[in-house]
C-alpha cells in the first residue's frame, strides 16, 4: 500500500488548488482523476478576478493561466421583468473555457511536484491512522474535489442536496451576440423562475452560452433548451451538455476526520449565479492547508470555512430567499442601475464573497412597485 501525505480526488480548479495549498506545506500530493486532461467541463467558463487573487496567493501566474483569453470588463444584466443595466465591473473577469483553464492550473500542480493519476476512485474508507482508498494506496488526508456527483462526499454518509437546492443548467458554444464583446450577458425570466440564461464571450468571436433552473422545477433537455431559445433568440450553439449544480443553500457540514472536501462536492455553488470557481479555489486551498493537521483537518477545514465564508454565505441565502419573488429581483436591477456602489455590491455578492449590504437592500425596498 503507496501512502500519501495528501491525496485529492479531482483535478479540477479545487482539487488542484488543493494539491497547490498542500505542497506548500511541505506534504507530498497525489492527484487521482478519472480523466485525461485536458478535458471538456460543463461550465459557464467565467471566472471572477477574486478567483485568480486566490491562485495568485499560492504562486500561480494567473497571466499565463488566461491567456489567449482577453479580460472581460463588462456585465450586462436584465431582471424578470425587464429591468436592465450595463456597467463596467470594479475589476474585469476572465472567460477561459474549462478544457484549457483546468488543464493549465493542474500542470502547475504537477510542475511543483504533485503526481497525477487517471484513476476512477470507487471506494473510500477512513480509518484512525488514515484513508484507504480502493484498497492500493492510502491517505494521511484525502480532499474530495470530485465535483457535483462526488463520490468521497457520499462515502462519509452525507446525502445529495434536496431538489430545491440543486439546479441544472445547460450550456453550448456560439458565436458571440451582435455587439457583444467584452460583455457578459446574464437575462432572467419570470417563467419557470428563477431561472436565467446567459452568454458570456471568450474573446475569440465565440460565446459560452447556456440556461439553467432548478431541479425541483422538473425540468426536461427540452424545457431547457426552449428556455435558452426563448431568452437568447437566434442563438444556436453546438455541444450542448447539461450539468447538476449543487447550491451552496445545501451544503453539508464538513465532518471531523481525515477527509476534506472542497468545491462542488461541499456544494459550494453561488445561489444567485451558479458561479463555482471561486469557491472551489478558495475551499481548495483551504482544505490543503487544514491537510497539515492529520487527524484533526476536518475541524479545521471547517472552521476556516466559516470564518471566511460564513457571513458571505448567510447573504448569500438570504438573498436567494428575497430574490424568489421576481418583484424584488426587478427592483434590485433598478437600483443597480441608479447607483454604482449597488451595481458593485449586487455583483461582489454573485460572483465572489460580497455581503446583503444595508444600501442594497434600502434602494431595492425604495424600487418596489
Amino acid at each position: 500500500m503507496q501512502r500519501w501525505d495528501v491525496v485529492v480526488v479531482g483535478g479540477g480548479p479545487a482539487g488542484a488548488a488543493a494539491a497547490l495549498s498542500a505542497l506548500g506545506t511541505g506534504a507530498s500530493v497525489l492527484v487521482l482523476d478519472r480523466a485525461d486532461f485536458p478535458r471538456d467541463k460543463v461550465c459557464g467558463d467565467g471566472i471572477a478576478p477574486e478567483a485568480l487573487d486566490v491562485l495568485t496567493g499560492l504562486g500561480v501566474d494567473v497571466a499565463a493561466l488566461t491567456a489567449g483569453h482577453p479580460p472581460v470588463p463588462r456585465l450586462s444584466l436584465r431582471s424578470p421583468g425587464g429591468a436592465a443595466v450595463q456597467r463596467d465591473t470594479r475589476r474585469p473577469s476572465s472567460v477561459v473555457p474549462r478544457a484549457v483553464f483546468d488543464a493549465r492550473l493542474l500542470a502547475v500542480a504537477v510542475d511543483r511536484g504533485a503526481e497525477l493519476r487517471r484513476h476512477t476512485v470507487r471506494t473510500v474508507t477512513p480509518g484512525p491512522d488514515g484513508v484507504d482508498v480502493d484498497g492500493v494506496l492510502t491517505a494521511g488526508v484525502l480532499v474530495g474535489a470530485d465535483g457535483a456527483e462526488s463520490v468521497v462526499r457520499r462515502a462519509v454518509g452525507l446525502p445529495r442536496n434536496r431538489d430545491d437546492r440543486m439546479a441544472v443548467a445547460l450550456r453550448g458554444y456560439a458565436p458571440e451576440l451582435p455587439g457583444q464583446a467584452g460583455t457578459q450577458v446574464l437575462v432572467t425570466t419570470e417563467q419557470r423562475w428563477p431561472a436565467y440564461a446567459w452568454s458570456f464571450p471568450l474573446g475569440d468571436g465565440r460565446a459560452n452560452v447556456g440556461y439553467g433552473e432548478l431541479v425541483s422545477g422538473g425540468a426536461t433537455r427540452a424545457a431547457l433548451v426552449e428556455g435558452l431559445q426563448r431568452l437568447l433568440p437566434g442563438v444556436r450553439p453546438e455541444g450542448l451538455r447539461a450539468h447538476r449544480l449543487p447550491l451552496s443553500t445545501g451544503r453539508p457540514r464538513q465532518p471531523d476526520g481525515r477527509v476534506l472536501l472542497a468545491g462542488d462536492a461541499a456544494s459550494l455553488v453561488n445561489p444567485m449565479t451558479g458561479e463555482g470557481i471561486f469557491y472551489a479555489v478558495l475551499s481548495g486551498a483551504l482544505a490543503g492547508r487544514a491537510a497539515a493537521a492529520g487527524a484533526g483537518a476536518g475541524r479545521v477545514h471547517r472552521r476556516a470555512l466559516r470564518r471566511r465564508l460564513g457571513a458571505h454565505h448567510r447573504s448569500a441565502s438570504a438573498a436567494s430567499w428575497i430574490s424568489r419573488w421576481p418583484v424584488a429581483m426587478d427592483a434590485a436591477f433598478r437600483a443597480a442601475a441608479a447607483d454604482r456602489r449597488v451595481f458593485d455590491d449586487v455583483v461582489a455578492l454573485g460572483l465572489a464573497d460580497g455581503r446583503l449590504t444595508a444600501r442594497t437592500l434600502l434602494a431595492t425596498a425604495r424600487r418596489l412597485r
